[in-house]
């Protein structure tokens, strides 16, 4: 049986990666274990916009980590490329904002939350859209998320964190309310603290292994999202824009993200022609310009959705060593760094920085 860490993480997308580093961070041995490669589904798989779309008609939970994460990614992201070479990408290239007929409540909110906001009229030109109260948020950033993984990645196996993928869970051992131990395919491994940070497949390996305690579990469901990527040159697109129900993300290389479909209750990644012809529609409307370059990818992903999109980030209430960070359905970019430092804290027995009720586990009973 392997020598146990302080901290065992099953799951290593942006949450479990962020929260090992955290627990590194705070003195911790750490272990981080996946089904598969790290980072590889949602994480790898999603936009990297550093807010919600629309968070004004989000729910205040959604807010709280958002705002604290907005605080933490220009230090991380300048510390990730400094010490390991591979630069994320962090971007503050603002977000235009075509479609706001709530626009009161966009402008309350950005207000309230200290976010800047101007009137975006004078910036539509080159764009196929029929404006309402257009908003333009200068300061909002956007992160490449596969190579914030990669760097994520880097950094905590340059730390000695012990990083372990393609590892098949098999059982869960339970004695008197504490996991001591967990069997996988490469062997048995003892336990300290258990987190799991699974993302959309944190219910089902719940209900696998702790099918006793239903009463306290999460409620979180796969959604696929379908996107596409065109290769355009550097420049073709300065900003995100949000239009509607979809989005254009240009990189700094030139390469602009078009994104996303939402389909419920699925784990099958498998693209469709429909989703293609519809977002491929939705772009070049958008943007005539991309008419002249290539699409060259498309793809999918499975986000951990939950009711409200807020996630659990709670010690559980009757396991006494288990604990969960999963369930951010769209925004798990967005809310990691927060999401990490609240965990971490609730774990460790530190003062939290927000409010941690609104992401117990016990709001279901």
């Amino acid at each position: 049986m392997t020598t146990s860490t302080d901290i065992t993480l099953i799951g290593g997308g942006i949450i479990g990666l962020l929260t090992a580093r955290k627990f590194y961070n705070a003195g911790a041995t750490v272990t981080v274990i996946d089904k598969g490669l790290l980072g590889k589904e949602s994480s790898w798989a999603g936009g990297g916009i550093l807010l919600p779309l629309y968070p004004w008609r989000q729910n205040q939970a959604i807010t709280l980590l958002v705002k604290q994460s907005l605080g933490l990614y220009p230090a991380l992201a300048s510390q990730l490329s400094e010490e390991t070479g591979i630069d994320p990408e962090w971007n503050p290239c603002g977000l235009l904002i075509t479609q706001n007929p709530d626009i009161t409540a966009a402008t309350d909110w950005c207000n309230h939350n200290k976010i800047t906001f101007e009137e975006a009229e004078n910036m539509l030109d080159g764009l196929g859209t029929m404006a309402v109260h257009p908003l333009w948020l200068p300061h909002i950033a956007q992160i490449r998320n596969p190579r914030l993984i990669k760097s994520l990645k880097q950094d905590l196996l340059q730390k000695g964190v012990r990083l372990i993928e393609n590892c098949q869970l098999s059982a869960i051992n339970l004695d008197n309310n504490r996991v001591n131990s967990i069997a996988t395919s490469i062997g048995n491994l003892l336990i300290n603290e258990l987190i799991i940070t699974a993302g959309a497949w944190t219910s089902e390996l719940l209900k696998q292994f702790f099918p006793t305690i239903r009463d306290n579990s999460p409620q979180i469901s796969p959604v696929k999202g379908q996107m596409l990527l065109f290769a355009a040159k550097p420049d073709t697109l300065r900003t995100i824009v949000l239009d509607g129900d979809h989005y254009l993300i240009p990189r700094l290389d030139g390469n602009i993200l078009a994104g996303s479909t939402v389909e419920g209750d699925t784990f099958d990644k498998s693209t469709t022609p429909e989703a293609k012809n519809q977002i491929s529609a939705f772009a070049l409307k958008l943007l005539p310009a991309l008419k002249d370059y290539p699409l060259v990818k498309h793809w999918a992903g499975i986000r951990p959705g939950t009711q409200n999109g807020v996630p659990y980030i709670d010690r559980h209430p009757e396991i006494n060593n288990l604990s969960i960070n999963a369930g951010h359905f769209r925004n798990g970019l967005a809310m990691a760094p927060a999401s990490a430092q609240l965990i971490a804290d609730l774990i460790l027995g530190r003062p939290t920085s927000v409010d941690p009720e609104p992401y117990r586990l016990n709001r279901l009973v």
